[in-house]
């Protein structure tokens, strides 16, 4: 049974950074691509960005190039957000995601409130 759940979400000052963190299990994590997606209300979910099973970033979000970063621990099976000089339009629900047997899990998200 798939099973993703993220955590690391907070409230912090526009400028501060926080690391998100999303624990998998259930599939085989390392020959997997994942995703992170975001949710502001009356907003559908938009891609932030895709780490490849290698750890290579894909499809990142204009708005958060140069500013987030993906990655991820195979041996651990987990993947990570790392956010910088946050703004408040980052404001977001964030989840992990996942297409695995003709399936797409999502964990129930973590909330990152940007304000000062």
């Amino acid at each position: 049974q798939v099973h993703l759940v993220e955590s690391g979400g907070g409230l912090v000052q526009p400028g501060g950074s926080l690391r998100l963190s999303c624990a998998a299990s259930g599939f085989p994590f390392s020959i997997y691509a994942m995703n992170w997606y975001r949710q502001t209300p009356g907003k559908g979910r938009e891609l932030v960005a895709r780490v490849t099973a290698e750890g290579d970033m894909r499809n990142v979000l204009d708005s958060v190039k140069g500013r987030f970063t993906g990655s991820r621990d195979n041996a651990k099976n987990m993947l990570y957000l790392q956010m910088n000089t946050l703004k408040p339009e980052d404001t977001a629900v964030y989840y992990c995601n996942v297409a695995y047997s003709l399936q797409t899990y999502w964990g129930p998200g973590t909330q990152v409130t940007v304000s000062s």
